[in-house]
C-alpha cells in the first residue's frame, strides 16, 4: 500500500461510527412513530369491535354497554365510554407511546337493524 493510500484510510478511520451515532437518534424516532401508530390502529380496531358487540347485544334486547365493555381488552376497558341512543359507540383513548404527546381518544359507532322479511 502507497503511503498516500495509507494516509487516505487513517482520515477515514472512525467515519461509520460518527454516521451511525447521527442516524440512531432518526431511527429510534422513527420506531416510536411507527409503535404510536400502531397503537392508535389497536385502539381503533377495538373500539369497532366493542361497538358491534354492543350494538349485536342491544338487537337481541341485551346491555348493549355491558356487551361492549366486555368486548374490549383490559387495557382500554377502565378509560371507554360507551353510549347506547340508536346505535352503539365506544369511544376509547388511544395508548401512549410518547409520552410528550396529548391525550387522544378515538370513537366507533355501531347499529344494526332487523330484517323485515
Amino acid at each position: 500500500m502507497s503511503h498516500r493510500a495509507a494516509d487516505s484510510c487513517r482520515r477515514e478511520d472512525g467515519t461509520a461510527s460518527v454516521e451511525l451515532i447521527g442516524v440512531v437518534p432518526f431511527l429510534l424516532l422513527a420506531v416510536l412513530v411507527a409503535a404510536q401508530i400502531a397503537a392508535a390502529g389497536y385502539a381503533i380496531w377495538s373500539a369497532g369491535v366493542a361497538a358491534r358487540a354492543g350494538a349485536r347485544a342491544a338487537l337481541v334486547g341485551g346491555d348493549a354497554s355491558k356487551a361492549a365493555r366486555a368486548a374490549l381488552p383490559g387495557g382500554l376497558r377502565d378509560g371507554a365510554t360507551v353510549s347506547d341512543g340508536g346505535s352503539v359507540s365506544v369511544r376509547v383513548p388511544i395508548p401512549t407511546v410518547v409520552p410528550a404527546l396529548p391525550p387522544l381518544r378515538v370513537e366507533a359507532s355501531a347499529g344494526l337493524e332487523t330484517g323485515g322479511g
